[in-house]
């Protein structure tokens, strides 16, 4: 499983042509307590950088951005019942939704964790 990640602050865990899209822990950070996401729904297609979903949270609301050209093919139904997952499990069980990769190539623009660690710094 490889994971990358977008200068908007989303990560991707990418698994074959399937990836699993949320906030990072820095995005997190910057909003504070997450009290409600908006999911695009299951079967709508976006392009890379089109706005997928919305996060909102005590301070702000920040559009989620498709990181990568592809069809939604699940969404996290804990995290719209319990927005806090984004908080409390930004990488694990906050996940925002899953997609099917149309070009799997966009992949390779995206930063590594390395890269986005010294970005978000």
């Amino acid at each position: 499983m490889t994971v990358k990640y977008t200068e908007d602050h989303e990560w991707l865990k990418i698994e074959g042509d399937t990836a699993t899209v949320g906030i990072t822990v820095h995005a997190q950070d910057a909003l504070g307590d997450v009290v409600f996401v908006d999911l695009p729904a299951v079967g709508t297609s976006f392009a890379q950088k089109e706005t997928a979903g919305v996060v909102e949270s005590v301070k702000a609301a920040a559009d989620v951005y498709m990181p990568v050209s592809g069809e939604v093919t699940a969404i996290n139904e804990a995290l719209k019942d319990d927005p806090s997952l984004a908080n409390s499990d930004p990488m694990g069980a906050g996940w925002f939704f899953k997609i099917k990769l149309s070009d799997p190539s966009q992949l390779d623009a995206l930063m590594d964790e390395t890269r986005y660690t010294a970005f978000a710094a």
